[in-house]
């Protein structure tokens, strides 16, 4: 596949092309800041929270179109820098078993939603398939912890469809409250709906504590949308 590396079973971005990234001048310009955001994230699965990592650099893109101007802050500079260290470390994503279950690990920050898709191998070793972030929109900062972490989930199931339609497949989340979804036993509206949304497919959610949920944990830390 054209920018990747593929072997038995797994993938991995293309050398030359994670080369172009890194030596990427720092942005002066919008349009400087939409090309750089264009080359990194066509490497977004690799990327643990990809979109709330970006957030500086998409937030100084706001404001009139026409100015291209950019304030080009610490923030801005830190962001720039995690990007192309993601990258450095040679991500490697793994191919799916559709003949093994699928694992879905979720998390949300105030920034937030991140998650990863998982599956054990023959070893019992976890291999992530493809990361996925989302940052929030005003409303969503707004909810409660407990819609926070429901909506990563909702996100999450949704954007997967492909892998997980028709399929049996775990879901591990940090939240202990959310073990119920799949049930239906909630007085929340929002979170009803979102469960309800999640009826069709056929899944399990377990908790698991926050010091054994680092892949998706560290992904809604970090939030352009992947």
């Amino acid at each position: 596949m054209f920018g990747h590396i593929e072997g038995q079973g797994f993938r991995t971005p293309s050398e030359i092309k994670v080369q172009v990234v890194l030596e990427f001048p720092t942005p002066r310009t919008k349009t400087q800041i939409r090309a750089f955001l264009g080359l990194a994230g066509y490497y977004q699965k690799y990327i643990n929270l990809f979109s709330v990592i970006a957030v500086p650099l998409t937030d100084a893109l706001k404001g009139r179109a026409k100015k291209e101007e950019i304030t080009w802050t610490t923030e801005c500079e830190n962001a720039f820098r995690e990007l192309k260290g993601k990258l450095i470390d040679k991500p490697v994503l793994y191919a799916p078993n559709f003949e093994r279950e699928f694992i879905v690990q979720t998390d949300a920050s105030n920034a937030g939603v991140g998650a990863v898709l998982t599956q054990l191998n023959e070893q019992g070793e976890e291999h992530p398939i493809l990361y996925l972030s989302k940052k929030f929109s005003e409303v969503e900062k707004c909810y409660c912890t407990t819609e926070k972490e429901c909506a990563s989930i909702a996100f999450a199931i949704k954007r997967l469809h492909y892998y997980l339609d028709g399929n049996s497949f775990l879901v591990m989340t940090d939240h202990n409250p959310l073990v119920w979804l799949n049930r239906n036993v909630s007085s929340n509206p929002r979170l009803m709906r979102w469960a309800l949304a999640l009826q069709p497919y056929n899944f399990r959610i377990v908790h698991r504590s926050g010091k054994s949920h680092k892949n998706a944990d560290s992904l809604s830390r970090s939030v352009i949308d992947s």
